[in-house]
């Protein structure tokens, strides 16, 4: 017979057990030699090329990303929703993540203190769950009006509850007013008070991870209406990203002042204390943000999209902002 490596060979040494499902005990009956022979020639085949195996998971997650963002920021968990050849909405796979990483993180009992955004919006959308769990939803901040409804805290609290058939807490209050003395009072009525220390107690929190301004990070800072001097000095300290209202930089240090001074939210100080914080963002544009976060050890785990992955990881690596 022809030699083992001639590509003739390997390729109908391949055809019979790859697509005609013979063993390789068979196939060295056919072709009259050994079984280690036909081992042999297996593996040349796929190191001629003749023989491509892919596994394809049927999570849609890209696995090799995931365990390299949890080994360079040092993440007790990653989800990265890998790209879809054939298009598809991004947010609802991003979505569909973070609901199965909810699952199998809650307790016999949990508080699931939740922020708001279009990411989270879509992760209570993809919620599916056919019993009921012992769950109190809690917000992490204030609402807001000027944001969408579906993707306020308010209403993300009430919908995530119901879809785990627990209970929630609403936080009866804006989510920024317009000077730090009325922030204060607020914050210090007993119904505010009580829902913000739930919050700082709850066991899971979900946050989206925002851009100061984009979305309804931006609408947070616009709400407040800041004069020329606080704009300043709220700009000048180079806010890259927030988490429940609350910004940090480029580094994760917080970013204190007159922005700060103003939002009804845990801190994130308070968000350190939490036992898991999942922080949620889709899109390259939010690589900045997201980069923030991962350095300033505000989230423990994170759930983004194949985009967004690759791009930190090329963020990280000509960052002169340090490592995590």
């Amino acid at each position: 017979m022809p030699a083992p490596r001639d590509p003739a060979v390997l390729m109908r040494v391949a055809e019979l057990y790859y697509l005609e499902d013979k063993s390789q005990a068979e196939i060295a009956e056919i072709l009259s030699t050994g079984r280690p022979n036909v081992s042999r020639m297996l593996k040349e085949a796929q190191r001629q090329g003749i023989v491509e195996i892919k596994v394809h998971d049927p999570s849609g997650r890209a696995r090799d990303l995931e365990r390299r963002l949890a080994d360079v920021f040092g993440l007790s968990d990653v989800r990265v929703s890998a790209r879809n050849p054939h298009g598809g909405d991004v947010s609802a796979r991003v979505g569909a993540l973070v609901a199965a990483l909810l699952l199998e993180s809650l307790g016999e009992t949990t508080t699931v203190g939740i922020s708001w955004g279009r990411a989270l919006h879509a992760s209570v959308e993809a919620l599916h769950t056919d019993r009921d769990h012992d769950v109190t939803v809690v917000q992490l901040l204030g609402g807001m009006s000027a944001i969408g409804n579906e993707v306020s805290g308010q209403e993300l609290a009430r919908s995530l509850a119901l879809a785990l058939g627990g209970g929630y807490r609403l936080m009866h209050a804006p989510a920024t007013l317009g000077s730090a003395d009325a922030a204060r009072a607020l914050r210090e009525e007993p119904s505010v008070a009580e829902a913000l220390d739930a919050a700082r107690r709850c066991d899971i929190a979900l946050v989206g991870i925002g851009t100061p301004t984009s979305g309804s990070s931006a609408a947070v800072v616009d709400s407040i209406g800041l004069d020329e001097a606080d704009a300043r000095t709220f700009w000048d300290q180079e806010p890259v990203g927030d988490l429940a209202g609350r910004y940090f930089t480029a580094t994760g240090a917080p970013v204190g002042g007159p922005v700060d001074d103003r939002v009804i939210a845990v801190g994130l100080r308070d968000l350190a204390a939490i036992p898991l914080v999942v922080g949620v963002a889709i899109g390259r544009d939010k690589t900045a943000a997201v980069h923030g976060a991962l350095l300033g050890h505000h989230v423990d785990t994170l759930v983004c999209d194949e985009s967004l992955a690759r791009s930190l990881l090329t963020h990280q690596n000509s960052s002169p902002e340090g490592t995590p």
